[in-house]
């Protein structure tokens, strides 16, 4: 996984003995949450948990406050759990009392620092807990993530073909994707998840999703293209910006590929370069996992050329203003317009 916090959680739990303080910051929220309840839901016994949990605002923190409350003994459990939210925002003082708590911590009380969101990782406290950094999940990581919180979280299975459609509807939204597979296990009433349960839920079938329309604009199959729209933009998270961003994607790694076959790579290589581009970029959304792109955008580089890629980037900006600078069209209208301009052209099978 992309987030170091995510190994180091997993090793915390698994040996089930604790350090001090915590610090868990990054970029993606959920994963931030779902860390604080996994750690108070292992350190606490959930019939006294509230009795031993205390959460708090940096801001709310001064010395005196918090030396009461890590001086303070657990009742009837093992330990304590202090949270202290937006902990970049702590006052100076309350800082000090937090490192002189460290150089001589209570072994019944744990400390965690939760970071508030788009808050910076603060190197101080890093330095001075076990930080727990989460990262966005990257595409070729979702997958895993979806069966594993199936699984360990809901106690039920989901086959591997239900997991691409589901990721391929909702993408990569952790808080989405979860709210899906809690309406999903109760729809199967805790079986195994398969894809015909996907489609009577999220109401998305093989062939339909985003990703099957922007393959079909890859291939420049304008009739399958069209034939897709309403299809998509009835499902949930689709959106006009978001499947100009997917296409837009796309066509970079097509202008991409492109280059390199006329620098001289030899095609059979192309797949591989693909995926190495993705794994070292990482942040590209592609609404699915980074080996299905990759070999999506493989199998239509024959379909552009220069020219039609040029087309293409022109058509893709004036779509983007358009969806984010007027009412004056419906999203379908400008995706319409987007998807004949991108499709046009007779040069559909180009020497790779």
């Amino acid at each position: 996984m992309s987030s170091s916090g995510v190994k180091t959680l997993r090793d915390t739990l698994k040996r089930g003995s604790f350090d001090s303080a915590y610090y868990i910051c990054g970029e993606d929220d959920f994963q931030k949450e779902d860390a604080m309840r996994q750690l108070i839901a292992a350190a606490l016994d959930p019939s006294v948990r509230d009795f031993n949990l205390d959460v708090l605002r940096a801001q709310e923190i001064d010395p005196k406050t918090f030396d009461g409350i890590v001086s303070s003994m657990p009742m009837m459990g093992e330990r304590r759990v202090v949270v202290i939210r937006d902990a970049s925002a702590l006052r100076k003082e309350a800082r000090n009392a937090i490192e002189r708590f460290l150089k001589k911590p209570s072994p019944d009380v744990i400390v965690l620092l939760v970071e508030s969101t788009g808050g910076k990782t603060d190197k101080e406290l890093a330095g001075i807990t076990t930080p727990l950094e989460f990262e966005p999940l990257e595409a070729d990581e979702v997958p895993g993530w979806i069966t594993h919180h199936a699984r360990t979280e809901l106690g039920t299975q989901i086959s591997a073909g239900a997991v691409e459609l589901l990721q391929s509807a909702v993408g990569n939204d952790l808080h989405q994707l979860v709210a899906e597979l809690d309406k999903l296990v109760s729809f199967t009433g805790g079986g195994g998840i398969t894809e015909a349960a996907i489609t009577a839920v999220v109401g998305v079938r093989r062939g339909e999703t985003m990703t099957d329309l922007v393959d079909a604009v890859g291939r420049r199959d304008v009739k399958a293209a069209l034939g897709l729209l309403n299809h998509v933009m009835a499902q949930p998270k689709a959106t006009g910006v978001l499947i100009v961003m997917l296409l837009s994607a796309q066509t970079v790694a097509l202008a991409w590929g492109r280059a390199k076959l006329d620098e001289g790579l030899p095609p059979g290589r192309l797949q591989s370069e693909y995926f190495n581009l993705l794994r070292q970029s990482g942040a590209v959304y592609t609404g699915r996992s980074w080996s299905g792109a990759a070999a999506a955008w493989t199998s239509a580089i024959s379909s552009w050329d220069n020219r039609s890629l040029r087309r293409a980037f022109d058509a893709l900006l004036m779509a983007d203003m358009t969806l984010k600078e007027t009412r004056l069209s419906s999203e379908e209208q400008v995706l319409t317009t987007l998807i004949l301009a991108m499709c046009a052209g007779d040069e559909h099978k180009i020497a790779a």
